[in-house]
C-alpha cells in the first residue's frame, strides 16, 4: 500500500540552537562529534524545542552495527531489483526506492518489538507492513505529512548506513522549526502535534547541515512503523 502524503513547500532557514551545548566525545557509529541524545534537536526557539520535547525523540545507538547487518541481509536482495525512481507518485520524495514487509528474521523482529515497545502506547495497533524507504545518496525526502486517512499520532524510524538531518516546519507557521540530527544507528519517533501539526523532510546532501556543522549524507535506509488512527 502506497501511503498518501501531502506536500507542503518551504524556504529552508538556518538552524539555530535551542538545545543543549554539545559534547566533544566521538559518536562510535557515525564519528560526528557527538551530543546527548536530548541535544539532538535545535529550533527556532527555546520554547518551541521545550513544548515538543515530549513528542521528539531520537535515541542513539539504539541498534548494533550486528543487526544492521541483520536487516541489510534481508532487505538487499529484494532492493536491488529495484531501481532509484527520481520522479515520485505525488512529488514527495526524489532518488528512492521503496518497498514493505510483514515477516521478519528472529533478530530483526527482536529490534522492531523494542521500536514498539519504545515508540508506541501499550495496546495500539500498529499499521500491518513496515515501511522500508531507500535514498539514494543524492535522493531527499521533501516536507510533508503523512496522511491522517492511514497514519495514527506515532511515527518511528530505525536509520541505517548514514546519518541525515530531519527538520520539522509548523505547517500554519513557517517561522516554527526543528532540526533532529538522526544519527546512523539510532531511533527517531515523532508523536501527536509534531506528527499533525508539522511537515518532516530529510535534507538533501548539500543542504545536511545541523547547528553549522555539515552532516554528510550517504544512502540512507529507513525502516519505518506507524500505528493506525484511532
Amino acid at each position: 500500500m502506497k501511503l498518501l502524503l501531502t506536500v507542503f513547500k518551504r524556504i529552508p532557514k538556518p538552524a539555530v540552537c535551542a538545545g543543549h551545548q554539545r559534547c566533544l566525545s566521538s559518536c562510535a557509529s557515525s564519528g560526528l562529534l557527538a551530543c546527548r541524545d536530548d541535544a539532538l534537536i535545535v529550533g527556532s526557539s527555546r520554547e518551541l524545542v521545550q513544548r515538543l520535547g515530549s513528542q521528539v525523540e531520537v535515541r542513539t545507538s539504539f541498534i548494533t552495527e550486528e543487526e544492521e547487518s541483520a536487516f541489510l541481509r534481508e532487505l538487499e536482495p529484494g532492493l536491488k531489483k529495484k531501481r532509484y525512481e527520481f520522479d515520485h507518485w505525488d512529488d514527495a520524495i526524489h532518488g528512492y526506492r521503496e518497498t514493505e514487509r510483514a515477516s521478519w528474521g528472529a533478530a530483526c523482529e527482536e529490534v522492531l518489538s523494542r521500536v514498539r515497545s519504545v515508540a508506541f502506547p501499550e495496546g495500539s495497533p500498529l499499521l500491518g507492513p513496515v515501511h522500508i524507504l531507500d535514498l539514494d545518496k543524492a535522493g531527499y525526502i521533501k516536507p510533508h505529512i503523512d496522511s491522517v486517512k492511514f497514519c495514527g499520532s506515532t511515527i518511528a524510524g530505525l536509520s541505517l548506513l548514514s546519518d541525515s538531518i530531519m527538520r520539522l516546519v509548523k505547517e500554519d507557521a513557517t517561522n516554527e522549526w526543528l532540526d533532529l540530527l538522526l544519527p546512523r544507528h539510532s531511533l527517531y519517533i515523532l508523536r501527536d502535534q509534531a506528527r499533525y501539526d508539522f511537515t518532516h523532510e530529510i535534507l538533501k546532501d548539500e543542504e545536511s547541515v545541523f547547528n553549522g556543522q555539515k552532516v554528510p549524507r550517504q544512502r540512507r535506509i529507513s525502516v519505518i512503523c506507524r500505528n493506525l488512527p484511532g
